[in-house]
Parts: C-alpha cells; sequence; structure tokens
C-alpha cells in the first residue's frame, strides 16, 4: 500500500520522472520519441549561455530573487536596506510573504503582455515582468494590513483581493491582456482563506502572513540545518489545500499531479504523475531567506528541475524530445493532456541527464554545481534563446492551455 501522501515529494517527482523517460527509451510513450544523441548539443548551448552571463563562473541559485535584479540593480536589496529589522527573522519573514506571493503570481503571463517598469521606462514580459510587478505591488502595501509596515503579506488582505487589485498592479488593459489573471488572483485569495485559518503554523510570533511559514522552519531545523526536499515537502503539505480541486486520493490534494496511462504502478498511485513544478520554484526561492537568516540548507539537489516550458521546450528545440505527430505543435493542449503531462515529466528526467553531461564537461559534482545553478545559468535561458531563434514572439514550441496556476 503506497500513501498517496507519498507523492508530495521531490523525491516521487524525480523517480516517476525517470520511469516516464525509461518508457520513452523503449519507444513506448504515446506522443514522444527521445534523441539522446542530441543532448551533447544542448549541454554545449547551456554551458555557453551560461558562460555568457556569469563570466567568473560564480553562478546563483535559480529563484525568484535573480528576476528582482534589474541591469545589475538589486531592487529587493535596495528596499530591504531602508528598513531597520528588529532581527534576521523579520526580514525572513518578509521575504517569505514576498517570495510565495510572486511566486504564486508566476504561472505564464503569455506573448502580449508587458509590465512598464517606471524606473528603467523599459516594457518587460514574461516571467520578469510578472516579477516586477509583483514586487511593485508588494512594496507599495496592497497585500498589508498595516499601512505603517507595507513590506508584508497579511492572510485578512490577501484573502480580500480582487481581480480589479491585479488589474491595477500588473497594468492590464485591453492593448496589454494578461493569461489567467482571475486564476492568480482565486489563488491569493485561497492563500490567504488557508493561512487565517491555520494560526498554529503562519501566526506563531506575528498576525497570520505567508512568512510564518519562516518560524516553523526555524523551530524544526536540527542544529540550524534544514533539508531542501523538506522544505519542499512542508510547502506542499501546509499550502496544497489553495490549488484548484484536481486529483483527490485517499482525501490527500495532490496538488501539481497529473494522470498518464502508461505509468503503472500496481497501486492506487498508478497513473499519477507528480510535478509540483510552482512548489519547487518558491523552495528554491526560500533557500536565500533561510540562509541569509543564519540557516543551512543542505541537500539542495534534492530537489528536481522544473517542468514548464522554457525548461521543456530547451528539449523539444534541441532536437532531444521530437513529437510523433508533428501537426501537435499546431495545436493548443488542456494542461492535463497527456501530451503535456508527458513532456513535463520527461523535462524532469531530462534536466537530470543533462546535468550529468554539464558536470562532466566541466569536471564538477553535484556539491560544487547542483542542479539550482544549472537551471539557472543555463538551461532556462537557453530555453528561451532557442525559442526566440526559432518563433518571433519567442513563445514555446508547444501551445498550453493555461488557467494561471501551472506554468
Amino acid at each position: 500500500m503506497v500513501d498517496a501522501s507519498s507523492l508530495l515529494s521531490a523525491q516521487a517527482v524525480r523517480e516517476r520522472a525517470h520511469r516516464m523517460l525509461a518508457l520513452g527509451l523503449d519507444d513506448r510513450l504515446p506522443h514522444f520519441r527521445i534523441d539522446l544523441a542530441k543532448l551533447d548539443v544542448v549541454a554545449e548551448l547551456v554551458l555557453a549561455v551560461t558562460r555568457e552571463a556569469y563570466p567568473s563562473g560564480d553562478v546563483p541559485f535559480h529563484s525568484r530573487w535573480r528576476h528582482f535584479v534589474v541591469a545589475g540593480e538589486d531592487r529587493w536589496a535596495a528596499l530591504a536596506s531602508k528598513v531597520s529589522w528588529p532581527d534576521a527573522a523579520a526580514r525572513a519573514r518578509a521575504e517569505f510573504d514576498l517570495a510565495i506571493v510572486s511566486v504564486l503570481l508566476d504561472a505564464g503571463a503569455g506573448a502580449a503582455w508587458r509590465y512598464h517598469d517606471p524606473v528603467s521606462g523599459a516594457r518587460i514580459g514574461r516571467s520578469e515582468g510578472l516579477a516586477l510587478a509583483s514586487l511593485d505591488i508588494f512594496a507599495s502595501g496592497a497585500f498589508s494590513a498595516d499601512a505603517n509596515d507595507p513590506l508584508r503579506a497579511d492572510a485578512a488582505k490577501l484573502a480580500q483581493l480582487t481581480v480589479a487589485d491585479l488589474e491595477r498592479g500588473f497594468q492590464i488593459s485591453a492593448e496589454n491582456p494578461l493569461v489567467g489573471l482571475e486564476g492568480r488572483t482565486d489563488l491569493l485569495r485561497r492563500l490567504g482563506g488557508l493561512i487565517a485559518g491555520k494560526p498554529d503554523i503562519f501566526a506563531q510570533k506575528d498576525r497570520a502572513r505567508p512568512g510564518g511559514l519562516f518560524d516553523r522552519f526555524a523551530a524544526r531545523a536540527q542544529g540550524g540545518r534544514i533539508d531542501a526536499p523538506a522544505v519542499l515537502s512542508e510547502v506542499l503539505i501546509q499550502l496544497g489545500p489553495i490549488w484548484p480541486s484536481r486529483i483527490t486520493l485517499d482525501g490527500v490534494t495532490l496538488g501539481d499531479c497529473w494522470r498518464h496511462p502508461a505509468l503503472e504502478t500496481g497501486n492506487a498511485t498508478s497513473g499519477l504523475v507528480p510535478l509540483h513544478k510552482l512548489s519547487q520554484w518558491l523552495s528554491y526561492s526560500l533557500i536565500e531567506p533561510l540562509q541569509r537568516a543564519g540557516l543551512v540548507v543542505d541537500d539542495i539537489d534534492g530537489l528536481t528541475g522544473l517542468a514548464e516550458y522554457r525548461n521543456g521546450g530547451l528539449f523539444v528545440d534541441g532536437g532531444v524530445l521530437v513529437l510523433r505527430d508533428a501537426e501537435e505543435a499546431m495545436r493548443a493542449h488542456a494542461v492535463d493532456s497527456t501530451l503535456v503531462v508527458e513532456w513535463r515529466a520527461l523535462t524532469v528526467a531530462l534536466l537530470d541527464r543533462l546535468a550529468e553531461v554539464i558536470r562532466q564537461r566541466l569536471n564538477q559534482d553535484a556539491e560544487r554545481l547542483p542542479l539550482a545553478k544549472i537551471l539557472e545559468g543555463g538551461s532556462w535561458a537557453a530555453g528561451r534563446k532557442l525559442a526566440f531563434e526559432r518563433r518571433p514572439d519567442g513563445s514555446p514550441p508547444i501551445q498550453v492551455i493555461s488557467d494561471g496556476t501551472v506554468f
């Protein structure tokens, strides 16, 4: 008997993704063929992009914090430096507030939307634009219940958010549409309601707020240390109920977990493929606030690659993944379709394979070059580079119908 909650882990994501890859290598998947011979070329592209972005070789972790740096200026650090934080934990709670809200707003924006940055005057799209918009909304105090303490997110304020609130913050109009706005708004409202109902988790040392999760991690750290996969498990367990109802097994809401008939396990979890993309992106983004607060985060490579369209697009545009039916690229696909589930799972497993190749080329091990750095260097940017080379709007090679809560 396999417990449904076992699917709420990075280990489950990795194990089932590699099962999917094994099926693909045996040519037993319905939608994709796999050409591992192309992986070397993809690795070279990732290395080239990494060297261009980080010529010193000092690559930071892939996280939301990278998107708050514009033209060399760290916008969040500039804001935080002006605050007299009473202690490191107070800053960490604010950074948890910002990271959690910003990541939950980070599903695909669509090709048309842009954020007009009032500082630089630039019009910035996609994940970077969403990051800046969410940072500016956060800094304005829009998520705070205390006008004298704007750099926070309170459960009560989140629960009352409206679509109009986010429309203003994201500068949305008929000429500047954002995909999945209603889904994003609903997600933050759900977050507020959930946090308000769990004061033992989120209000240990302050009013109920997402940042209260920091206090739980601090209390559960052993000797000031915590494992990255434990961060993900806690995120999935504590925040899991905010996700729209999809698959529930034995009363456990499984979140970003989908069905694929090829993945047979012989138990109640047969056919289920956990991916937990946004939760893992969030977990990566919580590592640095934990570290700044003095905690040591171990086993960062225990988290997996992210099953999203830039990393996935890298393997499709790079020829590692080949659609059996090329016309599928001409159609949009639901996020729960077997094609998309297959694509996302293969992406996770192939990122592990890619990491192995890159480490061999650089003569480094997983401790010195964790997957979090390869993603940042890296695979995400290389995926975007290929997308813009092949399609003028930089759209992914496979179109996914998103509700604003997955990609």
